[in-house]
């Protein structure tokens, strides 16, 4: 059998090609990819397999000097990759390394719903959380829920009640939270709950209330941030809030609230309303906090408006 070498030159010798393609298919049959190419599959190759893949040859040397200098090619994001179909060369076209990373990016974004939320917890790290003597905690309790949570996803894990005082990372640890849980491949909704408060009541208008209740309540993984931060209202506290809770109590789903209020302080902000004073109904509402959630208080300077 004769080797590549030799079969390339005996290609290039018979064929009466005009000057400019005769060198342009030397230098395609010269790429070091494509020897290499040619070299690995020559046994699957058929008859003139590389005289009648001349085009395919030559188009995946064009697009890979492209992107070797940095141009877009023929499918923008894909790099060029040479296969053997039915004993011929085709090219066929892979996701780069950037496309690749934009793609999983993309995937992760898909995974953490965040509806009034601040922008910055988008790209919120648990290994971006400043530890100090108050966050410290709140960051142990957070890696454990992730860890423990991906090592048993199908069985009942508290989440986390974090509060504390106005700009010391309670959203920003949420976020952390929820982004390590899409890089495992589990979603979360994020929810600023006084704006929800607002939608609510909004949602009147339309009839969509059950629709959105329905949709928040079956969250695989929920986050209330900034609960007690809205005017007190008796429905949005049994009708929305009690009936989001129950079903999650119920179904033993991980659910996590951050608020300036502890959890004592909570319950008696619950317990007023426009009817009067109703501990009662307060403490129905903690009943289920407190059985979904772990109390953790996050402590230390406004951070906020720091640079």
């Amino acid at each position: 059998m004769k080797n590549l070498q030799d079969q390339l030159a005996e290609y290039m010798d018979k064929r009466k090609l005009n000057e400019n393609y005769e060198k342009v298919m030397h230098e395609t049959l010269r790429y070091p990819d494509v020897l290499t190419f040619l070299s690995k599959h020559k046994a699957e190759l058929g008859a003139n397999a590389i005289e009648k893949s001349a085009s395919k040859l030559y188009e995946f040397v064009r697009e890979k000097q492209k992107a070797e200098r940095g141009e877009v090619g023929l499918v923008p994001g894909y790099l060029p990759e040479l296969i053997i179909s039915n004993g011929l060369i085709d090219v066929s076209y892979v996701p780069s390394k950037k496309t690749i990373a934009r793609n999983q990016q993309n995937a992760l974004a898909k995974r953490v719903m965040r509806i009034n939320m601040p922008k910055d917890i988008e790209t919120a790290t648990l290994a971006g959380y400043t530890i100090t003597p108050g966050r410290q905690a709140a960051l142990t309790a957070a890696q454990n829920f992730v860890h423990e949570f991906c090592a048993a996803p199908t069985i009942f894990h508290k989440g986390l009640y974090l509060h504390g005082a106005f700009g010391v990372g309670k959203t920003y640890l949420l976020g952390a939270i929820a982004n390590a849980l899409a890089e495992a491949g589990y979603s979360s909704l994020m929810l600023h709950f006084p704006t929800l408060s607002v939608e609510m009541k909004g949602a009147i208008k339309d009839n969509s209330v059950i629709t959105k209740i329905e949709s928040i309540k079956r969250a695989q993984i929920l986050m209330l941030d900034d609960i007690g931060a809205d005017t007190a209202n008796a429905w949005i506290r049994d009708d929305i809030l009690g009936v989001i809770l129950q079903y999650r109590m119920q179904e033993q789903l991980p659910t996590f609230f951050t608020s300036n209020f502890s959890m004592a302080e909570l319950e008696a902000y619950l317990t007023n309303s426009a009817k009067g004073r109703e501990p009662i109904k307060a403490r129905r509402i903690m009943e289920r906090v407190q059985y979904l959630t772990t109390e953790i208080e996050v402590a230390g300077i406004n951070r906020r408006f720091e640079n």
